[in-house]
């Protein structure tokens, strides 16, 4: 098992518990205060982007999520 886990929530955010750290486009970390779970906003309506507030339970947001493959990616061009 992976030392991070992500949840994705039907209707909701999602869940990051473990050993995680969590930075901005460059690089800065967010402040965590010692926390080894937090929930990210799916439903993009928090008012604390990028962490949820719980707004998708009075904004109407919907996504139902079950568990898939993906295929395999793309092989990377030769050089």
């Amino acid at each position: 098992m992976a030392g991070t886990r992500l949840t994705i929530s039907n209707n909701g955010s999602i869940r990051v518990e473990g050993d995680f750290e969590i930075v901005d486009q460059d690089g800065k970390p967010f402040g965590l205060a010692g926390r080894t779970r937090v929930t990210l906003c799916r439903c993009g309506h928090s008012a604390k982007k990028p962490f949820c507030d719980s707004t998708h339970k009075t904004c109407g947001f919907q996504s139902t999520v079950v568990a898939f493959d993906l295929e395999p990616p793309a092989p990377k061009p030769a050089s």
